[in-house]
């Protein structure tokens, strides 16, 4: 299991977006910027965090993005999912079904789930259930308090220039 670039993307540039006003959205440009990667990319991540709702772009000359839910609403999860998709990490292809010493490939059905499926289904829902537990305003809040002083003064000038 391995997450997208995207995905850092998408977290380091929802964290800045946290302590901006509403409706003063924050340009690509400016965000792309502040992490030195390209506008282009960063457009496609989010497009896809707009199209689950994480974001709203606003447009026009003064446009750009701002989150769409409160900090605490955005869970690690949801950020993961918006740029990875919704699938599961393991996909069973019922391999056991073409195996030579099984006498009755139909005898596998739902009442008998293979079990290497269960475990990795159980094992993937507790690693959702822990980035569930986490919030966009947790990993700000958390972040945000080690910051120096000028660290701070810094982004809040960054936010006064947008």
């Amino acid at each position: 299991m391995q997450f997208g670039v995207g995905v850092e993307y998408a977290f380091h540039s929802l964290f800045y977006l946290v302590d901006i006003p509403e409706h003063k959205p924050v340009g690509i440009r400016q965000i792309a910027e502040l992490h030195g990667i390209t506008e282009s990319y960063l457009s496609k991540v989010f497009a896809k965090l707009r199209r689950a709702g994480l974001v709203r772009s606003i447009p026009g000359v003064k446009g750009g993005y701002e989150l769409a839910r409160p900090a605490e609403d955005v869970s690690f999860w949801d950020i993961i999912e918006a740029v990875e998709g919704p699938s599961f990490f393991f996909q069973c292809a019922e391999i056991r079904k073409k195996n030579i010493f099984v006498d009755d490939p139909s005898a596998f059905t739902n009442k008998c789930p293979c079990l290497i499926k269960v475990v990795m289904q159980e094992a993937e829902e507790l690693l959702r259930g822990s980035l569930r537990a986490r919030s966009l305003r947790w990993l700000h809040d958390q972040v945000c308090r080690d910051f120096p002083e000028r660290k701070k003064k810094a982004i809040s000038e960054w936010i006064k220039g947008i």
